[in-house]
């Protein structure tokens, strides 16, 4: 990355730091009330503490929202994107979620929003359904072959989501 696209992000207080700790620990999306359960030996006490270090997070795009889960989780590439279009794959039956980027379904959503006179300040989509994981875990436990998997590059690490959008 260039350094004219590297963001600079102002130094994080002591709850911020605690928090993305936290975050980057968990192995699944935390919601704020997890997060403090974990932190209040560190002195977190409310949840408005944990919240305030979240949304200054988010705005630093060192963490995401998963909206459908209520939760958070670390941007699985912070300093790799500019934080355009965010994709979430979430699996429904263990939680596990990964994050990557689109440009083909960002460059139809910016056309979208051109050809409909709407200015888009962010976008997010969430996908559920089932990772390779349980499914081969599901198709065992039926005795049934699983589907092949297409051969498709491998998203980085946790993802998070955003609300849904229709593509034309």
């Amino acid at each position: 990355m260039s350094p004219a696209t590297h963001t600079h992000h102002p130094e994080l207080t002591k709850h911020q730091t605690l928090v993305l700790s936290a975050l980057s620990r968990e192995e699944s999306p935390a919601s704020a009330y997890t997060l403090l359960a974990h932190l209040q030996a560190e002195g977190l006490r409310a949840p408005q503490q944990v919240y305030r270090a979240l949304d200054k997070l988010i705005e630093y795009g060192l963490v995401h929202r998963v909206e459908t889960m209520n939760s958070f989780v670390a941007c699985a590439h912070p300093h790799e994107h500019q934080h355009g279009l965010v994709v979430f794959a979430i699996c429904d039956q263990c939680g596990h979620v990964d994050e990557f980027s689109d440009s083909a379904i960002e460059k139809r959503l910016k056309g979208w929003s051109k050809d409909n006179s709407f200015r888009m300040s962010a976008a997010t989509v969430e996908l559920h359904g089932q990772c390779l994981r349980c499914d081969g875990v599901a198709a065992a436990a039926t005795d049934a072959p699983a589907a092949p998997v297409p051969a498709v590059a491998k998203p980085a690490r946790r993802a998070r989501k955003a609300p849904a959008a229709e593509l034309p």
